[in-house]
């Protein structure tokens, strides 16, 4: 398994994504964005998908602030999208909890998203690859709902998130 850990503070943070990322992409992958708007700590799926979306990125968005994908909906959603993209490589992102001195990591994986899993439910994975974004620490027993979870450092990595998948976009046109 590979995992890269990204500072989104770093100047060459997109970079360091779309390096990972280019591999993976093609025009037969969808990138699925996981979270809702409903909760700061939880809405940097969404945002990304968003941002995707208004910068008409090439390829298929799914979960974004309007139309979420989200724990309630997951099952359904996933499913439309396996029908509509039979074939298609997922790149899955998530905001996720891990220690202290991670917060405002992003990493880029081989491997899918385990949604839900820090927060103790059970989800469907999803990805065949995933970037997740650290937005708070494990120790939290409100997790998401932590008022500690500025929406400023959620935005600035949603920000680095989407620059790396269109600059790994433009690398893949580059091959």
């Amino acid at each position: 398994m590979v995992k890269r850990k990204i500072n989104y503070k770093s100047s060459l943070a997109y970079s360091d994504i779309a390096v990972f990322v280019k591999d993976y992409i093609s025009e037969n992958t969808v990138i699925v964005c996981i979270g809702t708007d409903k909760c700061i700590g939880d809405c940097l799926g969404p945002l990304v998908g968003t941002f995707l979306k208004e910068s008409f990125f090439p390829l298929p968005v799914y979960g974004t602030i309007e139309s979420p994908i989200h724990a309630l909906n997951i099952d359904n959603r996933i499913n439309e999208i396996k029908k509509i993209h039979p074939n298609a490589s997922i790149i899955g992102i998530d905001a996720c909890l891990g220690d202290t001195k991670s917060i405002g990591e992003i990493h880029t994986r081989d491997y899918p998203i385990h949604p839900g899993k820090g927060v103790g439910k059970s989800l469907p994975d999803v990805g065949t690859i995933s970037i997740i974004g650290i937005i708070d620490s494990s120790d939290s027993s409100d997790f998401f709902t932590s008022r500690s979870i500025r929406l400023y450092l959620v935005m600035e990595m949603s920000k680095v998130i989407t620059h790396g998948l269109t600059h790994a976009y433009n690398l893949f046109l580059d091959d």
